[in-house]
């Protein structure tokens, strides 16, 4: 009796968890990074990711493996442990201006996957027409699910990728203690963990000047249409950069590149703001979409990323 009590007292559920791999088809720091993390801040208005980090949304309950270049749509999504289907979209249009969208529909083309004892990956932004699996057929880890698109509540590539148990959501960087965080975690879900850094990039945006910290955080600086004959400005809002860390701020247009301009960090403060930019030509910019970027680089490897866009009418 004494040994069937002991065995009932093992965590046998831990047996059951499903080992993950990176279900995105690139390479962290060189084409793709993780973007955002799960917030484990359970207060409204606050985030924080699994390691205390900045590296959240408040309220978001996925990881979010960002593609560096819209160049990279159509990159191959995979199932992360074997599994079956259980349910799948494949309606939705490609719109990085997000028409229509509602919270029901906002993880756009997306696939779920049943991996046994509670536990489900979902697979968000999938591009339209291309899901390859069908409800109750069976995946192993690596399957085509499908491939990075632009449907659902996002304006940029990337996979919106969600873990739950038993309904509830999972960070699997911390998925015994999920809504705690801890600097220096040791369990995880991954079976190759990515790597993680503290530093980020808060936002990144158009503006017409170069703003101050102030209108940054209040989100007056931030520009989403533009006039003829106003400057391209990029910013950038960083935290925990690093002395040596590089970071990159370009914008192209309708004629192609704006500008691409590199600045080294040196003793760096916790917060930091840095902004570019070029008045407009004699001519005036020519109407159409531009691209802002964003690229924070460490000893070769991209450690945070953000797009920005504005248009001019």
């Amino acid at each position: 009796m004494r040994r069937f009590l002991l065995f009932l007292l093992l965590p046998f559920p831990a047996l059951a968890q499903p080992q993950l791999a990176l279900p995105l088809d690139c390479e962290i720091g060189t084409t793709c990074l993780i973007e955002d993390y799960v917030d484990n801040d359970p207060r409204i208005g606050a985030q924080r990711d699994f390691a205390c980090g900045i590296n959240s949304r408040d309220g978001h309950k996925g990881t979010d493996i960002a593609l560096l270049s819209f160049d990279a749509l159509g990159t191959a999504v995979t199932a992360a442990a074997p599994g079956t289907v259980v349910r799948t979209r494949d309606s939705m249009a490609d719109d990085r201006l997000m028409k229509g969208v509602t919270t029901e529909t906002a993880c756009g083309n997306a696939v779920l996957v049943d991996h046994g004892a509670g536990w489900q990956t979902m697979y968000c932004h999938l591009a339209l027409g291309s899901v390859r699996v069908a409800r109750g057929q069976s995946v192993e880890r690596g399957t085509p699910l499908g491939a990075v698109g632009l449907s659902g509540q996002t304006n940029h590539p990337h996979l919106h990728f969600g873990v739950s148990h038993d309904g509830e959501t999972i960070d699997p960087f911390r998925p015994m203690a999920t809504g705690t965080c801890d600097e220096t975690p040791t369990e995880t879900l991954w079976s190759d963990p990515p790597s993680y850094t503290q530093t980020g990039l808060i936002t990144a945006g158009f503006s017409n000047h170069i703003p101050n910290l102030d209108t940054v955080r209040d989100g007056s600086a931030r520009v989403t249409q533009a006039t003829a004959d106003a400057p391209v400005v990029v910013y950038a809002h960083a935290a925990y950069a690093q002395h040596g860390d590089i970071l990159r701020l370009s914008a192209t247009g309708p004629d192609g590149q704006i500008f691409e301009h590199d600045q080294i960090l040196k003793s760096p403060q916790i917060s930091i703001l840095r902004a570019y930019g070029r008045k407009a030509p004699a001519t005036g910019w020519p109407s159409g979409d531009y691209l802002g970027e964003a690229t924070l680089t460490r000893k070769g490897k991209v450690i945070a990323h953000r797009f920005a866009h504005v248009t001019v009418p």
